[in-house]
């Protein structure tokens, strides 16, 4: 298996298995049912796509690019409201998950928009 596909792959599982475990940490006690199916369902759409991403689908690959956008975009708005001083509070889980899923996607995106990756990642979604 090439680097580029197991390190893909690898990101979005371990970045699955985390959201898991900091959402569940963070859920107030007893747990609620539908908080934890949320949690376990947001995790599975990383487990997800980190799957496809391993089986080289290349529809994984665009979401995997958009996913990498959105969190770098996001990331930067939240810390222009942290310069300006606004007041506003994040939950640790967020915390956490950005220190992983910032410095990740900025080394991923550049990667998984290259021509090396598109032949990486040449499957489609339904056929061979």
């Amino acid at each position: 298996m090439p680097a580029g596909v197991w390190i893909t792959a690898g990101f979005f599982a371990a970045g699955g298995v985390l959201h898991l475990g900091a959402t569940l940490h963070e859920l107030p006690r007893p747990l609620a049912l539908w908080a934890v199916w949320g949690a376990v369902g947001r995790a599975l759409l990383s487990l997800l796509l980190a799957w496809g991403l391993w089986r080289r689908i290349a529809l994984c690959r665009s979401v995997a690019m958009v996913y990498c956008l959105a969190v770098l975009t996001t990331d930067a708005v939240v810390l222009g409201l942290a310069f300006a001083h606004a007041p506003v509070r994040f939950p640790d889980s967020i915390v956490w998950e950005s220190l992983y899923e910032v410095p990740s996607c900025a080394l991923l995106l550049p990667y998984l928009r290259s021509s090396r990756a598109s032949a990486l990642f040449p499957r489609p979604l339904i056929g061979h």
